[in-house]
């Protein structure tokens, strides 16, 4: 039985052959319907002309994940439509090549600036702090007073001791975090970025290095966090976990008090901090720019 994947896949690749401009690629002559022809794609891709007319046709059979990026890039296609063709033709996305950002979009940061009571930030795969909110900056750690290279949340919760401190069952929560921390990097292709920062925090941290040994991989997702903020007590929060569209390696966490006690304390966090650094620092309004923002889990 014919595979009605296969067809799709031909049917979108005809699609997007036909909306290209041939003289754009330097090719001329009177064409009889619109779009770069099939020999053409398949000179830019440097493949046979013959198969990708079968493949078209739906009768070449699935391609390897090489010629699929070779005829997605002769037929330029933007990074959701090569998502797509490799979904037709595998079930699963392209692998992703993990590239590091170096800060948000001032659309992203407006959306945590709206957050005014709950603290909020987004972090990247390998969980460096690119962005966050003034409460953020206020019930977890301002990051602008930190190097850049230091804004990552295992670098504090492992080798910051005040960190650790704030933290009302740091065992529990560092456990989690590495196990997450695993799963993110992995998904994001953010393997030679994991290797270097989980050798280095092996050989600063006993704790981390046990764990990591572990193997344990977790999802995100939501829970809950409580935090030791004298005078105030323990603060609970619950947490979300929001995927950032079109952006694998990045994500944004919100953070909500638990009860009416919680948020009373998490204001009484923010005017105390608003008190002692009237610019309190917030997350960076220009993209490019890297900020940041808490401890988490």
């Amino acid at each position: 039985m014919a595979n009605p994947s296969v067809h799709l896949l031909g049917t979108y690749l005809k699609d997007c052959r036909a909306r290209l401009d041939p003289a754009s690629f330097g090719f001329s002559g009177r064409r009889r319907t619109p779009g770069l022809r099939r020999e053409e794609v398949a000179q830019r891709a440097n493949i046979s002309a013959t198969w990708y007319t079968w493949l078209e046709q739906g009768r070449g059979g699935a391609p390897s994940a090489q010629v699929l990026n070779r005829i997605a890039e002769s037929l330029l296609m933007t990074a959701p439509e090569r998502e797509h063709v490799f979904m037709l033709a595998f079930g699963h996305p392209p692998e992703v090549v993990y590239s590091a950002p170096d800060g948000v979009t001032p659309r992203l940061q407006r959306v945590l600036d709206t957050l005014a009571f709950s603290p909020a930030f987004i972090k990247t795969a390998t969980w460096d702090v690119l962005a966050w909110n003034t409460a953020a900056a206020a019930v977890f750690t301002d990051y602008s007073l930190l190097p850049v290279g230091q804004r990552n949340i295992l670098r504090l919760m492992f080798c910051n001791p005040r960190a650790q401190a704030r933290q009302a069952d740091w065992n529990a929560v560092a456990r989690f975090i590495v196990a997450a921390f695993r799963g993110d990097a992995t998904r994001a292709g953010a393997a030679s970025e994991v290797t270097q920062l989980a050798e280095e925090l092996c050989t600063l941290s006993p704790e981390f290095a046990a764990l990591w040994q572990d193997n344990d991989v977790r999802l995100q997702g939501e829970g809950t966090k409580r935090l030791r903020h004298d005078p105030h007590g323990v603060i609970e929060l619950e947490y979300s976990n929001f995927a950032v569209d079109g952006r694998l390696d990045l994500s944004m966490i919100v953070y909500s008090p638990v009860t009416a006690a919680d948020a009373d304390r998490v204001r009484a966090v923010i005017e105390d901090a608003a008190r002692l650094k009237p610019a309190l620092s917030v997350g960076p309004a220009l993209a490019g720019k890297a900020s940041a923002v808490a401890l988490q889990n």
